[in-house]
């Protein structure tokens, strides 16, 4: 077992002072020698963060003695090192970004389903499966046969549900997404459109992977996430891909071969659309950080700037 506890987390609860949450869970955090980053909004809280076993269980334990969060829910895994630079605590609009007004997953969402009915459901030839992930999380790992929206932010999803309605009909719909978040929220708007059987899978991609045997389970790839492991597998095993700093879309030993790759500056799947100023500014935050590197430092525009949004 290593060190360090990485705990993804999230509840939906009506915090109206959240702006007033916001210090003293910094504070609390920092106290912890805790990082990561939690989102703070009038809907909720979300986040991840990594530290000591028994610092993540008290800073855990301080967001559920608010009796409104007390339900909270997170995922454990660990990892080998710090996956996150720094601490923060951020204020916004949405824990997760729908940019539909009036959503609540505490008054209507869909059908959970345990990992271990997940199976069974998505294997009926009757239901939809749909991926409420982005693009760039899709493409390294998704479950046989499910449908891609191909978003690549998720308040583009209201719109794919629009345009693609008719196909859906009056069917069975199970979604899925990283940690269950997403599908809180997504599952609750299909109900609000008039959607009648939707499901989602309890716990998300993270708890069907810790639960479910490889051997019975029914993922394809790797999951991707949002910290400095950028991939996990079964038992949440660090998975085989790495971040290109540029475009921050995974990539895996055969990109790094291609000559379209240089470390830090390009990948296959964004030389051909990176300008050659960014391309140039690219270089040398590359070098920066290798002569950090070289001195026994940390650059900070290392991890702290190579994950994509969670949005």
């Amino acid at each position: 077992m290593t060190d360090i506890r990485v705990a993804a987390l999230y509840h939906f609860a009506r915090l109206d002072d959240y702006r007033e949450i916001q210090a003293p869970l910094l504070e609390k955090c920092l106290a912890e020698d805790i990082r990561g980053t939690l989102l703070l909004a009038e809907e909720g809280i979300n986040g991840t963060i990594a530290g000591t076993p028994e610092g993540v269980a008290n800073v855990l334990a301080y967001i559920r003695s608010d009796p409104r969060l007390s339900e909270l829910v997170h995922k454990d895994s660990f990892a080998d090192e710090l996956p996150f630079l720094r601490m923060k605590v951020r204020l916004k609009k949405e824990i997760v970004t729908m940019g539909v007004p009036g959503i609540d997953p505490t008054h209507i969402a869909g059908t959970y389903v345990k990992p271990e009915d997940w199976n069974e459901l998505i294997s009926d030839p009757d239901v939809v499966v749909v991926d409420t992930r982005n693009d760039y999380e899709v493409e390294i790992g998704t479950f046989a046969n499910s449908v891609d929206p191909q978003t690549t932010f998720f308040r583009q999803f209201p719109d794919w549900v629009k345009n693609n309605r008719k196909a859906l009909g009056n069917k069975k719909i199970a979604m899925f997404c990283t940690g269950g978040i997403r599908c809180e929220k997504s599952t609750a708007y299909l109900k609000e459109q008039g959607f009648e059987e939707v499901f989602h899978l309890e716990g998300g991609i993270l708890k069907y992977l810790e639960t479910i045997p490889e051997e019975e389970s029914l993922w394809q790839g790797e999951c991707f996430v949002f910290d400095e492991r950028v991939s996990v597998g079964h038992n949440l095993e660090a998975g085989s891909y790495d971040l290109c700093h540029a475009c921050r879309h995974a990539i895996n030993d055969e990109d790094k071969a291609s000559p379209l790759y240089e470390a830090g500056v390009s990948c296959p799947k964004c030389h051909g659309a990176t300008s050659q100023e960014r391309k140039l500014r690219f270089a040398e935050r590359q070098k920066q950080m290798e002569l950090a590197r070289a001195r026994g430092e940390v650059h900070l525009g290392s991890k702290a700037s190579s994950q994509p949004k969670k949005t």
